[in-house]
């Protein structure tokens, strides 16, 4: 039973967290705060943030028993891939990212200032967004995966795994619908996930094509 909750507790707060962000209701909370809404971002970061502690806290509470050990070869290779990861990640976060607009502290710095948010962003695919195209989401599941110990720990990996990657393809119509088709074009040349895994033609193949 307490399996179960754990995986209900999880599955709501992904729910949340993905619903109080999609396109629909984003546009509800435009109309309601208008020029309030460059707050938004920084809100809903702060309450998700907020929201994971005691879900994280209860979680612990419900199962907190060891089932899985690794081998001092496995605990070496867990600790490379972890820490390769976390490396992924806080490069992604703070060099390929505006960490600023991520966070919601660029919009609400420009509350009730001329300055505008512009609406012809450059599409990036420089560093780790030319090997992936979600390189921060694809370090997440890689540190998830590093750290499994409890029966609660797979349970929660696996639903926060599910939930990136359909978290993915939802962001994936946003950026769609604000790049067009130079995003199009990007999805056929960089992977969604997981790097090295996007068929180049070799030049003789295209040769043949021509």
């Amino acid at each position: 039973m307490k399996y179960l909750v754990i995986i209900l507790l999880w599955a709501a707060y992904c729910f949340l967290h993905s619903f109080m962000i999609s396109i629909w209701f984003s546009n509800v909370m435009k109309r309601l705060l208008r020029n309030y809404y460059a707050f938004y971002r920084l809100f809903y970061v702060l309450v998700s943030a907020l929201l994971l502690v005691p879900v994280i806290r209860f979680t612990i509470q419900l199962d907190h028993e060891v089932v899985i050990t690794y081998s001092s070869t496995l605990d070496i290779f867990r600790y490379i891939l972890f820490a390769s990861g976390l490396l992924v990640f806080v490069k992604a976060f703070f060099i390929d990212y505006d960490v600023l607009h991520f966070l919601g502290l660029r919009q609400a710095l420009k509350f009730n200032t001329t300055e505008k948010e512009s609406s012809n962003k450059e599409l990036k695919k420089n560093g780790l967004l030319g090997i992936v195209r979600h390189p921060m989401y694809s370090a997440v599941i890689i540190v998830l995966w590093c750290n499994t110990f409890t029966v609660a720990d797979i349970l929660v990996n696996a639903v926060l795994t599910i939930y990136v990657v359909i978290g993915t393809l939802l962001e994936e119509r946003k950026l769609l619908i604000e790049f067009g088709d130079s995003y199009v074009r990007y999805q056929n040349e960089v992977p969604m996930l997981i790097p090295f895994t996007k068929w180049k033609p070799t030049q003789s193949h295209i040769h043949h094509e021509k």
